[in-house]
């Protein structure tokens, strides 16, 4: 049996959010157009066996390649073998554009770094707060 060929029933529990789903398909339709159920799950069916589709040949090029683990660029050479050279300049684009917002992410500063104390006077404000905390605490116990 081939990576392509999977054991009948096996792909049933696979499935994408329907809610997710109608949502885009609401947000491309102009607004006096509606999608039916059908449609919908239709478009689901298609994307999943698109998902499928690609993953299958990536895995492909991953193998011939001596990989284990499934690269972008192999997801992109599988949409190039299979004919879909018209979005891998889509798919560059938003790799690329996840690629800046994961060094973004990391790029971001801690609260400690900006607040441009001293660990010193950091430990110093934070025991002021937990002393006028204790000190409000015990003011409001022992007037009940």
């Amino acid at each position: 049996m081939s990576d392509r060929e999977a054991p009948s029933g096996a792909d049933d529990d696979l499935s994408l959010p329907k809610a997710t789903v109608a949502k885009m398909i609401t947000e491309l339709l102009p607004n006096d157009v509606v999608c039916a159920k059908e449609t919908r799950d239709l478009v689901i069916e298609c994307c999943v066996e698109f998902i499928h589709l690609i993953s299958s040949e990536a895995n492909e090029i991953c193998e011939q390649e001596s990989k284990k683990t499934i690269a972008p660029e192999h997801i992109i050479s599988a949409l190039k073998r299979l004919g879909f050279d018209s979005f891998t300049t889509e798919v560059e684009d938003v790799l690329k554009e996840h690629k800046q917002q994961q060094k973004d992410r990391e790029k971001k500063v801690s609260k400690f770094e900006q607040s441009g104390l001293t660990p010193e006077e950091l430990l110093a404000a934070q025991e002021e707060l937990f002393a006028a905390s204790r000190a409000k605490f015990q003011s409001t116990s022992g007037a009940t």
